[in-house]
């Protein structure tokens, strides 16, 4: 899902294109947390009730309730925006990312086989010509369409594999573009 905005005014206007992860996650996951604590508290309040420890109960209830909120507060702030000075990423967590158009040594669209199905979903890596990652989009998360568009803004090779690939693969052949816990065999 993604949107435009103009920046600017006049003939200076530049165009950007803020790019957003994909809004059903957000339904799905406050469906799991109202699915997994309403019957959780209720019976925690049915318990408490008669002792009179239902104060208790009410704290760890507004905890939970905070951290949701806060997880998808975070969630909606996600964004990745193109514009003519390169990429911005504001990530999950709150972090900020620039990444100028000339920065990038290569960017890699693969397939990526998810755990041991037969299921492929697409991944794109922006590495620095030193091969560390800069920018990575999932497939859970972000549409083919916008990675694409993300990969349209580097003066860059796009390297694309022409067969799907197990994460042995991606380890072996780019493993500076993974997260450290990803970089670990664990026996697979």
């Amino acid at each position: 899902m993604s949107e435009q905005t103009d920046v600017g005014t006049g003939a200076e206007a530049a165009r950007r294109s803020v790019l957003r992860p994909r809004r059903q996650l957000y339904l799905r996951g406050i469906m799991a947390v109202l699915a997994l604590t309403t019957p959780v508290f209720a019976v925690l309040y049915w318990l408490a009730l008669p002792s009179g420890d239902w104060p208790f109960v009410l704290v760890a209830h507004v905890i939970v309730v905070v951290a949701t909120v806060s997880g998808v507060t975070s969630f909606l702030n996600t964004t990745i925006t193109l514009g003519p000075s390169g990429v911005h990423e504001r990530g999950f967590f709150g972090r900020t990312l620039h990444v100028g158009v000339s920065e990038p040594g290569e960017v890699i669209l693969v397939q990526v086989y998810e755990g041991s199905t037969l299921d492929i979903l697409p991944q794109l890596f922006v590495v620095s010509r030193q091969g560390r990652l800069l920018i990575r989009m999932r497939g859970q998360f972000w549409s083919e369409a916008d990675m694409e568009r993300v990969a349209e803004e580097f003066e860059v090779p796009v390297t694309r594999p022409a067969e799907p690939m197990t994460m042995n693969q991606v380890r072996r052949a780019w493993p500076r573009a993974l997260y450290w816990f990803e970089r670990i065999p664990l026996g697979r």
